[in-house]
């Protein structure tokens, strides 16, 4: 199978960011890696590999170095499991001329537009009580679609074209059912749901839930060259999948780390959060003391791998002409002088070596100076461990639709350049 088509089969098994992490943690395990309690003692052994995950939403994987580790430091990668999308909420049930509808709220930045008119399948995690009184959670998947949110058709809206806009509380329930006797609901879809995907559970009854709805279908690879990715959820689904790709086949002595946490499109203010504490917890208990901890973090290095801006064709100055990345031509070092990509001098040329020692084509992005920036888990990882970092991404299309574009070649190029930055002896 082609290394996008696995890109693709892992982003439709991955609708959540629990989902991704259930993923990633059989393939870990797969390849040799130990999870380990966060709540026992650990024993970590140079040589050997080990994965934490917290909330089910959020993992590390790190493998132990043969090499000191105040002298070596750790090689790190770190990407984002969330997307935006549209999460129901805690008391959904509309029933409105005839229909059984959903509400829902908008889970970080997204582009509602391309939300309409498409088959939604639904996807999260429920919290359960049992006969016997005990707390248990199950993560479900539809798979097929459910529901959808049709348009208003042109002819009530002639001015559609023009000046429609969404209102994010009234335009977007979606549509799951006819149910004139108002009869359905959320809870008992749920109970059906959880019958039918784990027969095994004893549910007396449904305490919370966190469900969100996703494109149905699934991505493709498109263009009159196949040169293209079509997918949900690439934004950042694409570096989790690189990364786990570039740390399983690293072939290195080195002590390198992949981390993908949740919530980077809400602030990452989590405990699963890259502003929250578990990467630094980790690094505390691996380092042993205050000052190991301190010596190790000067001789490390992360990589924030978050989707880049590619140049759209037709709207081309939105773009910086000087720094405009186009799909296929490799990764973007993503550069602000105002911090909200945490790229330097020295960073951004520790990551052109590692390109150009595999051969991997390298751009910058600046986003144009009379426009606001976006950000990502660089700064804050910088900031909140002290350590060396540059932002990199792969170019897409569509950034936060249901739907985003990418380039074939590019997931290779990313792959190989990370590898070269687990495999680099010094920084």
């Amino acid at each position: 199978m082609s290394l996008n088509h696995q890109l693709l089969n892992f982003i439709q098994s991955s609708p959540t960011p629990f989902h991704a992490v259930n993923i990633m943690a059989a393939q870990l395990q797969e390849a040799g890696f130990i999870e380990l309690d966060e709540g026992s003692a650990w024993q970590l052994l140079a040589g050997h590999k080990y994965y934490i995950s917290r909330n089910n939403s959020s993992i590390i994987a790190f493998q132990y170095g043969k090499k000191p580790l105040l002298e070596q430091g750790v090689r790190m990668v770190g990407a984002h499991t969330d997307s935006p999308n549209l999460k129901v909420k805690p008391r959904p049930d509309i029933h409105h001329s005839g229909y059984w509808q959903l509400g829902v709220e908008t889970y970080g930045g997204v582009l509602l537009n391309p939300w309409f008119d498409r088959p939604l399948a639904l996807a999260g995690r429920v919290s359960f009580e049992t006969r016997e009184g005990y707390l248990e959670h199950v993560m479900l998947d539809t798979k097929e679609a459910v529901g959808s949110i049709p348009s208003l058709a042109i002819h009530l809206d002639r001015e559609a074209n023009k000046s429609r806009t969404i209102n994010a509380q009234t335009d977007v329930p979606v549509v799951m059912a006819i149910d004139e006797a108002k009869a359905l609901n959320f809870e008992q879809f749920l109970f059906t749901l959880i019958k039918e995907q784990s027969p095994a559970s004893d549910v007396a009854k449904i305490l919370d839930h966190e469900m969100s709805f996703y494109e149905a279908q699934k991505g493709s690879v498109f263009g009159v060259n196949k040169e293209f990715i079509s997918a949900s959820r690439l934004d950042n689904l694409l570096s989790c999948f690189i990364g786990l790709e570039s740390l399983i086949n690293a072939n290195s002595d080195e002590s390198i780390l992949l981390v993908c946490n949740d919530h980077e499109e809400v602030g990452s203010q989590s405990a699963a959060g890259a502003d929250g504490a578990m990467l630094e917890q980790f690094l505390r208990r691996l380092a042993g003391n205050e000052e190991s901890y301190g010596r190790m973090l000067n001789a490390s290095m992360m990589i924030s791998v978050d989707n880049a801006h590619a140049v759209h064709p037709n709207f081309s100055n939105k773009h910086d002409k000087n720094h405009g990345p186009t799909i296929n031509s490799g990764p973007v070092i993503k550069i602000n002088a105002n911090q909200r990509y945490a790229s330097n001098a020295i960073t951004q040329s520790i990551f052109r070596q590692c390109c150009e020692q595999v051969n991997v084509p390298v751009q910058s992005f600046v986003v144009r100076s009379d426009m606001a920036c976006g950000s990502t888990i660089g700064p804050m990882t910088a900031a909140n461990l002290g350590v060396k970092t540059v932002d990199v991404g792969v170019p897409q299309f569509a950034m936060h639709s249901i739907r985003e574009t990418a380039g074939c070649d590019d997931t290779a190029y990313m792959i190989e350049a990370l590898k070269c930055f687990y495999q680099r002896e010094s920084l």
